[in-house]
């Protein structure tokens, strides 16, 4: 990325995801093989940045018995900016482990502090 920053035609209003495992962005992108996901950038962030994500996510599922009824859960997603997903890790093969790799989806005003605030350096590592 020549820029060093997220400029066009990366749209800040739509859902943007933090994928700390390398297998599983790889797996997503069929390994730089699939239309329009040739690239594969290494965002750095700060700490903060990912610490006020955390403090602001909502699990992407409801989990009975967590203390909240569905509908107050409900309520919890549609207002937060960060959407925590935990989905099967994969090995070099792709093939789905017994184990699980956090992703954190960014919406509303987590997008311009991802972009704006907390993005360090953007290295592309195709």
């Amino acid at each position: 990325m020549r820029a060093g920053r997220f400029v066009a035609p990366f749209k800040r209003d739509r859902m943007t995801w933090i994928k700390p495992s390398f297998r599983w962005m790889m797996y997503r992108c069929g390994w730089g093989a699939k239309p329009g996901q040739e690239r594969i950038l290494a965002v750095e962030i700060t700490r903060a940045g990912f610490e006020w994500a955390l403090a602001h996510a909502c699990i992407s599922h409801y989990e009975p018995g967590a203390g909240e009824t569905r509908e107050e859960w409900g309520r919890r997603l549609r207002h937060s900016p960060v959407r925590v997903q935990w989905d099967p890790e994969r090995s070099l093969q792709l093939a789905a482990l017994p184990y699980r790799s956090l992703q954190l989806g960014l919406g509303g005003e987590a997008v311009p502090r991802y972009v704006d605030e907390w993005t360090v350096a953007i290295r592309d590592v195709t």
